[in-house]
């Protein structure tokens, strides 16, 4: 009975001492193998560079707390961005290779919708080596979805740093 009496009253204790400065708790309980397709579809070309971090920070993510070696990550492209994803177009990304590559090398799949390829001017084969053309975005996608694999929307958005957050916001006391 004491001992209850205790817990309830250490209990008690920790939640009254909770609040708004309190610091947020950190979940690093276990992911395991993942299966997700991204769905990229960029009005500027040059947001895939952003969306290539999101896919390299799961990577992270699944080696540090998952099952790194049995999960896999496809990415299907359909927007603006299949400018860089061109061969064709190298002089203008020179790093682009390299860094899908490095992508690939973990296992990353990298598909262009031909569909969204011929619109912009390209044929199936004017894209890197690391890529595979398919027929239509969204059929790709709903396959792969049918398969089990988590949908992730690859959206990209302009992203600010605390340091810039603070210029705006001189009433915060860092």
């Amino acid at each position: 009975m004491l001992r209850k009496l205790l817990a309830s009253l250490l209990l008690c204790a920790t939640v009254a001492w909770a609040g708004p400065d309190a610091p947020s708790k950190f979940d690093d309980s276990p992911l395991g193998a993942q299966k997700t397709v991204y769905q990229f579809n960029f009005e500027k070309p040059e947001d895939l560079y952003q969306a290539l971090g999101y896919v390299n920070n799961q990577l992270n993510g699944l080696k540090e707390f998952g099952d790194i070696k049995h999960s896999h990550i496809v990415v299907v492209a359909h927007g603006n961005e299949l400018h860089m994803l061109s061969r064709l177009n190298r002089a203008a990304y020179p790093d682009i290779y390299d860094r899908l590559k490095a992508l690939t090398d973990q296992g990353v799949t990298l598909r262009v919708c031909r569909n969204a390829a011929n619109f912009r001017g390209y044929k199936p084969g004017d894209f890197y080596d690391l890529v595979t053309v398919v027929p239509a975005a969204m059929t790709d996608l709903a396959k792969w979805q049918k398969k089990g694999y988590s949908y992730i929307s690859g959206s990209v958005i302009s992203r600010s740093k605390r340091s810039e957050f603070l210029e705006k916001h001189p009433e915060i006391i860092d």
